[in-house]
């Protein structure tokens, strides 16, 4: 793991065996938007209304077999990730053209953008909702 320091944006690439690249930037809230990794991203970072407790295509299908949940920042769609076997929030990004995800995963805040293959965290952010964690 190689950390490197750019003004203000602290960046992290991580290689396995040569071939694969993950990108984690962490962004001060106030950066300007044209100096960030995602010229994606909103002004105003607010989740919106999220009212799924799992995917909702999996959960329309009659399925609860999804691995990880995200949800569209935009407009709040809850999908799983492309390690289940919907890949509905991919499907969804594909399908509409929404390019912000978040993790909707308990203690999870990051964010990714499709357009711009990043992952991120932007400092100052309010929280990401998670589902309901069952006991």
């Amino acid at each position: 793991m190689h950390m490197r320091r750019l003004s203000d944006i602290a960046v992290t690439l991580e290689q396995t065996r040569g071939r694969s690249r993950s990108l984690m930037v962490t962004l001060p809230k106030d950066m300007n938007r044209m100096t960030s990794p995602c010229p994606h991203l909103p002004d105003d970072l607010t989740p919106p209304l999220i009212t799924s407790e799992g995917c909702e295509d999996c959960l329309a299908a009659g399925r609860r077999d999804w691995v990880h949940l995200r949800f569209c920042q935009v407009c709040g769609r809850v999908g799983c990730c492309d390690n289940s076997p919907g890949k509905h929030a991919t499907a969804h990004y594909r399908a509409v053209g929404h390019p912000l995800i978040r993790s909707y995963e308990p203690g999870e805040d990051w964010f990714w953008c499709y357009l711009d293959e990043v992952a991120f965290n932007v400092e100052g952010t309010p929280a990401a909702p998670s589902y309901p964690v069952r006991s």
